[in-house]
């Protein structure tokens, strides 16, 4: 929007200045002395005036009365001038400079008007006769840098005329580039999953094209706000629903244990094993469904990143050990706090280190690191989740936090995995401001990286110092 925005201003602007340039250039072009003064020699006409002014003023009222004179136009302009008679010198008998009376015998003598450089300024003789018949010269140091009034009106009145120009076109350009703003926060508001976002309250009373389109992007969002929503209120009633006849599928399931005899505990087991598989799924349909709906239900509290990362690592290297794995903490060197729901964020880092366990290799570990970073005005701590199996294509390093995603089929049934418990944890941090990134080890398995901000007093070094890790083998 910034590039619009700059690109319409420029355009506008730059199309007034030529604007104005044409007018200005077809006026001078169109006058009988086109070019001419004051656009010619506007220094000439200057000192001309003065010289003339000076010569009367004498004539009329003496010497003391250009004395007067001169000292006026020196404070108003800083054009200091001597005025010369026609046999070179000074009116008043005063001594002066030899380059002023050398400069003004030669413009006496050519009857033109002369000048010359000097390290003083430049210095500028001008012939003059007054109305009486006398011969006069005035020879004059310029300032450096002299601007002729006339031309300084000009040049004010063109930079008024830009500094209006500009506001105007300014105005313009924000008018016609902030429903495309607008637009565009309404899309990334919507993308970030704020389905009420809309763009008409923004418009005002606009009426043209813009504004259809923000009309038709309400239309679009409520249309995909009803779609989700139904989505959202289908998951969770038929969760609630399944759990009724899976508890009286356990309650059967007990009571067929005491009919059956001991033919039939192996089919029994089974049928317990995935009625516990079936009411963990229901409960994440619930956990997702209860996330996607906004973070109003959580309760916060301050929960130590440290503690909670160490006894998540516990539990599941315990569980680990009877599939030959192991987890290890092997970095844990800050007391990092964050305010959150301390059972949300235990979910979610113990879905993504049970799903590690699942997928690392038989022998191998899951490397857990717990870093607290201080980037400017923004600390966080980083929860870092790698195992050693053979990682995911590249192309599904985003899409395994979908809900019910699998990136083989046949690999997620063995292990057990519902596509559930990494969609979970994605919107679990990203309901505490923070993210969640997946990425391939350069030495095979795959990383999970949970960022979580936290306050700046929330994250310092470890008191207790505990850096050393754990690590089990069977």
């Amino acid at each position: 929007m910034r590039s619009l925005f700059l690109k319409i201003f420029l355009w506008f602007w730059l199309a007034m200045v030529l604007v104005n340039v044409a007018t200005f250039v077809a006026l001078e072009l169109t006058r009988p002395d086109s070019f001419g003064p004051p656009m010619r020699g506007p220094r000439d006409m200057v000192l001309a005036s003065f010289a003339v002014s000076a010569a009367e003023t004498y004539e009329r009222d003496g010497g003391e009365a250009l004395a007067s004179y001169v000292e006026q136009m020196d404070r108003a302009s800083g054009i200091r001038g001597t005025l010369l008679n026609s046999r070179g010198a000074e009116v008043s008998g005063r001594a002066v400079p030899y380059e002023i009376q050398e400069l003004g015998q030669r413009a006496i003598e050519t009857g033109l008007a002369e000048g010359r450089a000097t390290r003083f300024g430049p210095l500028e003789a001008r012939p003059v006769q007054t109305s009486t018949g006398n011969r006069y010269v005035m020879v004059a140091r310029m300032p450096p840098g002299f601007m002729p009034p006339a031309l300084r009106e000009q040049i004010f009145r063109l930079c008024a005329i830009l500094l209006i120009g500009g506001t105007l076109c300014y105005l313009l350009a924000r008018y016609l580039t902030a429903p495309v703003a607008n637009l565009r926060a309404a899309t990334q508001a919507l993308s970030k999953g704020n389905l009420s976002a809309r763009v008409s309250p923004m418009m005002g009373k606009r009426r043209d094209e813009l504004a259809t389109l923000g009309a038709d992007f309400d239309v679009m969002a409520e249309r995909i706000e009803s779609l989700v929503s139904a989505q959202r209120r289908l998951l969770g009633d038929i969760s609630h629903e399944l759990r009724s006849p899976l508890a009286r599928l356990s309650v059967a399931l007990e009571l067929a244990r005491q009919r059956a005899g001991n033919d039939a505990t192996a089919s029994l087991d089974r049928i317990e094993r995935e009625a516990e598989s079936l009411n963990e799924m229901i409960g994440q349909l619930l956990t997702i469904t209860r996330l996607e709906g906004g973070a109003g239900e959580l309760r916060r509290s301050e929960v130590d990143l440290e503690r909670l990362v160490r006894e998540v690592a516990d539990d599941a290297d315990f569980e680990a050990q009877s599939r030959n794995r192991a987890v290890r903490v092997n970095e844990c060197s800050a007391y990092a706090v964050v305010t959150g729901d301390e059972k949300l964020l235990r979910s979610a880092v113990e879905n993504v280190v049970r799903n590690a366990v699942r997928h690392t290799a038989a022998g191998t570990e899951v490397e857990i690191n717990l870093q607290c970073e201080q980037n400017g005005d923004e600390p966080h701590a980083e929860i870092s989740v790698r195992d050693h199996g053979m990682g995911v294509p590249a192309s599904a390093l985003t899409e395994i936090f979908r809900p019910f995603y699998r990136v083989g089929e046949a690999r997620d049934r063995q292990t057990g995995g519902a596509g559930l418990g990494l969609a979970i944890t994605a919107r679990a941090i990203r309901l505490h401001g923070g993210t969640v990134i997946a990425t391939n080890a350069p030495s095979g398995g795959l990383a999970v990286n949970m960022r979580i901000p936290i306050s700046r007093d929330g994250c310092e070094d470890d008191p207790l110092n505990h850096t050393k890790g754990t690590n089990h083998f069977v």
